[in-house]
């Protein structure tokens, strides 16, 4: 059942008054406060409190809460199915982040110091639903207002505790259209090696996030301009000769300009549709897969990835190709991915890469908007009938059964009774 916006922030609302009945100081906070002064609708609600985790599943029941993170003071609360869950926080303060992503431990605290071992300031605010009043001890509203991504405190004390924090501040900055403050723009620089000791399926996520967002190229380009896109995608360096100018290595080179209008171009695209078009200019399918590998992409995620990689160019010359050649590329199931990443593809023209032309691609919508038993109808010959016919299993199986396809999605046969005389002639060459 999908979420009820109406019902998530109700919930959230309740969570509030319930504790505060209690005794219980609590605010909502983090992402849903930033999101509600930016005029967003909140994807969800974190709620922050003076109860410690027992009290809080005290407080809502144990029906009703689940104790994932109680080691770090959350909390998660259930509501009703459309309302989705809370996840209630006790103020903290955070111990060292030995692993570079969680603290050792952590020690209940006051609003303010809760508040200061957050990660920017426009993610360290708190709201009081009941009284309309936002809670700010450091700097957020008026970083918001000025449209600025800025670490709290000390940014690479910040950074320290969880690089994953390097990525996010990209994120926020691109996705909001935000600046980014200087001094935890020098940081990120500072410390734009380090992001290796974050886990690949967290770098991924962040990629995710920031390639399926319509602000995809000026992530990237940020990602370059700090330093960090060498560090996760090094196989946009590898693609050059050590003394290469060309790709990552210069940001204004032809291919890297090409590489951001492609991404620019694409709508709505799904992760796998958005980093091809991000590595068809540099990479092959074999650099494509190792990415998939290592980011350890979802099987589906990496399949897809690697084939629109791989066929880059198989439309080229789609409007004269035999009906059997194309039929395989578009009963594929990323083919329409593979149409749009060609077709923006032909909007950003490399000297060196061939492009589908606009009467490629219209043939192959042409073809994909007729009937799916049209495109892909059943084949007329199949294993079993070769074994009727007494033809022992080989090899020659697959090549057999090939020509009597081609032969039938080129219109050269339209019966079975065709397709086993094509067979039977193909048996005696």
């Amino acid at each position: 059942m999908p979420l009820d916006p109406d019902k998530q922030r109700k919930f959230a609302v309740d969570v509030v008054r319930t504790l505060r009945s209690h005794g219980y100081e609590a605010y909502w906070a983090g992402g849903c406060v930033r999101d509600r002064l930016l005029g967003r609708l909140p994807k969800d609600y974190d709620v922050a409190t003076t109860a410690r985790p027992d009290e809080i599943r005290e407080v809502f029941s144990h029906k009703r809460t689940v104790p994932i993170g109680a080691q770090f003071g959350v909390i998660t609360v259930v509501g009703p199915k459309p309302a989705g869950q809370i996840e209630v926080a006790t103020f903290r303060e955070d111990a060292t982040y030995s692993d570079g992503r969680r603290p050792d431990s952590v020690e209940f605290s006051t609003p303010e110091a809760d508040a200061h071992r957050r990660d920017f300031t426009i993610n360290g605010l708190f709201y009081d639903p009941l009284e309309d009043r936002v809670i700010d001890y450091v700097g957020g509203v008026d970083d918001l207002g000025r449209g600025v991504v800025r670490a709290i405190g000390e940014p690479r004390a910040r950074f320290e505790e969880d690089k994953l924090r390097l990525l996010r501040a990209v994120r926020f900055t691109v996705t909001f259209g935000f600046s980014l403050d200087i001094p935890t723009r020098d940081a990120i620089e500072y410390m734009a090696s380090q992001i290796g000791v974050v886990s690949v399926e967290r770098i991924a996520d962040e990629m995710r996030r920031m390639l399926m967002h319509d602000s995809r190229a000026k992530a990237v380009d940020l990602l370059h301009e700090v330093d960090l896109l060498p560090q996760i995608l090094p196989e946009l360096n590898a693609a050059n000769d050590a003394e290469a100018t060309t790709a990552v290595g210069r940001r204004g080179d032809a291919a890297w300009l090409a590489a951001l209008a492609t991404l620019d171009l694409l709508s709505e695209p799904p992760f796998p549709l958005a980093l091809a078009a991000l590595l068809v200019p540099f990479v092959d399918a074999a650099a494509a897969r190792g990415l998939a590998a290592r980011w350890k992409l979802s099987n589906q995620e990496s399949r897809s990835l690697c084939w629109l990689v791989e066929q880059q160019a198989a439309l080229v010359g789609a409007e004269q190709m035999p009906w059997s050649r194309l039929q395989p590329l578009l009963v594929h199931d990323n083919a329409r991915e593979l149409i749009a990443l060609l077709a923006v593809l032909s909007e950003v023209p490399a000297a060196d890469r061939p492009v589908a032309s606009r009467a490629d691609l219209a043939r192959c919508r042409q073809m994909l908007a007729r009937p799916a038993l049209e495109i892909n109808p059943p084949p007329l010959v199949t294993g079993d009938d070769l074994i009727e016919l007494g033809i022992p299993r080989s090899k020659a199986y697959q090549r057999i059964l090939q020509a009597a396809r081609d032969a039938q999605l080129d219109g050269l046969i339209q019966t079975k009774a065709e397709a086993l005389e094509l067979v039977k002639r193909l048996l005696n060459e």
